[in-house]
């Protein structure tokens, strides 16, 4: 089984992160992870509608050009940008029976099938474009007429006014302290169980995570709490994908 990490900023150190949680997810020793990162001039940090056009248009141009023989040889495809990203439903039209989900869409789909009963789960992003972008992401994804906040599960995106690079680049007592404080806000927002991290970069932040929601809700009740990682649940999700295919087709 052989799938492929897109990510459709220009930043190999974000890729190489990336890459690490997805091979550090523990599926089966069969399963070959490969990454793929957008050429430049793609933005570094995809950070608003501009940069997401941007990545858009450079990796289809690269990979539709160049890399059509290599995409097929694929049994699926996962977009590594926490947003609703065209490259998701494109790729999926190009490439007619390849599974590809991107890692927003993977969050969604794992936080809700943590939650149970009245508890309720939320995102922690970078800026703030991300809440509204994020929010009416989840909305429209799961087929509200409204607004996210229409579903009593979901309690919204919390931003650290941090960009997806910082997290390579900031110091890391600034991005602790950031993340710890967008954390506790969403915690606050009520019966909190699961938190989705909401930016490629975060790979490997969560023990921040863990400690904010200690400082909140004790040790007992943190250790409770999910801490999705986006890239990890698309390779999750895309290895039951490719097995109901295999299975039922």
């Amino acid at each position: 089984m052989k799938i492929l990490l897109l990510n459709p900023n220009s930043s190999q150190v974000m890729t190489q992160a990336m890459l690490l949680a997805a091979r550090a997810t523990p599926i089966s020793d069969s399963l070959q992870i490969n990454a793929y990162t957008a050429p430049a001039p793609a933005p570094a940090s995809i950070d608003n509608d501009a940069d997401i056009e941007a990545s858009t248009r450079l990796a289809v141009d690269d990979m539709m050009l160049l890399q059509d023989l290599k995409l097929k040889t694929y049994d699926a495809v996962l977009v590594a940008c926490f947003s609703v990203h065209p490259l998701v439903a494109g790729l999926a039209v190009r490439f007619s029976g390849l599974p590809v989900t991107g890692i927003f869409e993977a969050s969604v789909l794992s936080s809700l099938s943590l939650v149970v009963g009245t508890e309720r789960w939320g995102i922690v992003t970078t800026g703030e474009f991300w809440e509204e972008h994020l929010g009416n992401g989840v909305g429209s994804f799961l087929g509200y007429e409204g607004t996210s906040h229409d579903s009593s599960k979901f309690c919204g995106v919390y931003s650290t006014g941090l960009m997806a690079g910082d997290f390579h680049s900031v110091s890391p007592d600034d991005v602790k302290a950031k993340l710890k404080a967008a954390t506790k806000r969403l915690l606050n927002a009520g019966n909190v169980t699961c938190v989705a991290m909401g930016c490629g970069g975060m790979a490997g932040l969560e023990d921040i995570i863990r400690s904010a929601a200690r400082e909140e809700y004790g040790d007992e009740r943190a250790a409770r709490l999910y801490i999705i990682d986006g890239v990890k649940a698309g390779i999750l999700q895309l290895h039951q994908t490719i097995n109901n295919m295999r299975m039922f087709r």
